[in-house]
């Protein structure tokens, strides 16, 4: 284990080039297609189909997406572990891109095919362990090629590539014409962006006598982190949860919101109308942001203050609950939302303890996106039901992105 560190493990020197970012930003964003078509339209309008009688729809998806992300949060990191220890000929990360993404799309076939509630647990699970096996790689080809000098930069253009996903998604979504179409055109978008990546550029290759131990005992042991001896990187998971958090309580039952609050004629419409506008001020806002951040060098005031608008937007829909109010706060919720994507994941990456781990801490780092889709359903349901509706409901999503915007604060390896 002795002499330099193999390629796969250096700390990156050279600049990434800009045919890497973008094949590996169009790989991310085929990620998010699978994800967001389902869980902005899809599984929504599926639920609605297949509620037993007696059970609330907001029931059926609340158990859907809240199984769905359980299954995120153990896969991410498992699956960054395993590609830590991947020696292939390919690379650490490119077999289980590939893999990913295929199984994926399979994944959403399937869901299409779902006749009962039972289906529809199943189909997203497996859509969730696929494409979190790919998400994983991807995230971790960044510390693995990017310097920390551009990460501002690369985490943008992947953070482009995240929203304009959710809005393709959204988009198949809405105009396949069906919830079955809609499904198999996110498939289809899922594989085909995945290709330029995969293809055309080349994953450093891990020695085997460089690859570490490979058993349950050490994945188990290596997804605790303690929070005593890496502080840092502590504080960063929770910012990261509860801003998170605050996003996925706004945005879960925003269809509902739409059509039982707004009395919206078409409330699929418009979700699809919020995302287009949350995309053109997110996407004015996450590559500038984190080029800015990487000029300055700084990461911890982007990300404060992108939480506080975030913040001041989901006030908007508790205390200005009309269709001109949605409008704001999703042109808002756009303007934080891009310059905390972009900043945070490059602060996240400079936090990371060991590059021999990075798939695994980088998967332990993205179940504080996964963790709040948990979370969110178990507190939206109560608060929209029994404790004072969608009012009482964005109040609480905003009190609690506030709160993670604050602990940004608590960091000190980074400024």
């Amino acid at each position: 284990m002795s002499g330099p560190a193999p390629e796969a493990l250096a700390e990156p020197s050279e600049e990434a080039g800009r045919a890497w970012t973008a094949g590996l930003s169009l790989a991310n964003g085929a990620i998010w297609v699978g994800w967001y078509g389902p869980l902005q339209i899809l599984l929504a309008l599926q639920a609605a189909q297949l509620a037993p009688p007696g059970t609330p729809k907001e029931s059926v998806l609340a158990w859907v997406t809240g199984v769905g992300a359980v299954v995120s949060m153990v896969s991410n990191p498992l699956f960054g572990a395993l590609s830590d220890r991947t020696a292939s000929r390919f690379g650490r990360r490119t077999p289980w891109i590939v893999a990913g993404s295929a199984g994926g799309a399979g994944a959403l076939v399937l869901l299409a095919g779902a006749g009962t509630v039972a289906g529809m647990v199943l189909g997203w699970a497996l859509v969730q362990l696929t494409l979190n096996a790919a998400f994983a790689a991807i995230t971790a080809a960044v510390p693995d090629r990017v310097p920390r000098r551009q990460r501002g930069a690369v985490g943008g253009w992947l953070g482009a590539a995240q929203i304009l996903g959710v809005v393709a998604g959204t988009g198949l979504a809405t105009a396949a014409g069906t919830v079955a179409a809609g499904y198999l055109a996110c498939a289809g978008f899922v594989v085909l962006g995945a290709l330029p990546y995969v293809l055309l550029h080349r994953d450093p290759v891990l020695p085997a006598e460089r690859r570490p131990e490979l058993s349950v005992r050490a994945l188990a042991a290596g997804f605790w982190i303690s929070p005593r001896r890496h502080p840092d990187l502590g504080w960063a998971w929770l910012t990261r949860f509860l801003i998170n958090l605050g996003n996925a309580l706004a945005l879960l039952y925003l269809l509902y919101y739409l059509r039982d609050v707004l009395h919206r004629p078409d409330p699929g419409g418009g979700v699809l109308v919020l995302t287009a506008v949350n995309a053109v001020t997110l996407l004015g806002t996450v590559v500038i942001g984190g080029f800015w951040s990487d000029r300055v060098g700084r990461r911890q005031p982007f990300v404060l203050w992108a939480g506080v608008i975030m913040t001041v937007a989901t006030g908007l829909l508790a205390g200005w609950q009309t269709w001109t109010g949605a409008l704001c706060a999703a042109a808002l919720l756009g303007v934080g939302f891009g310059v905390f994507t972009s900043v945070d994941f490059a602060l996240m990456t400079q936090v990371l303890p060991a590059a021999a781990d990075r798939g695994k801490d980088m998967g332990i780092i993205n179940v504080a996106n996964a963790l709040p889709q948990v979370a969110a359903p178990a507190l939206a349901a109560p608060l929209v039901h029994h404790l004072g509706g969608y009012r009482m409901l964005y109040a609480v999503a905003a009190a609690v992105g506030l709160v993670g915007a604050l602990l940004v604060r608590r960091i000190r390896s980074v400024a």
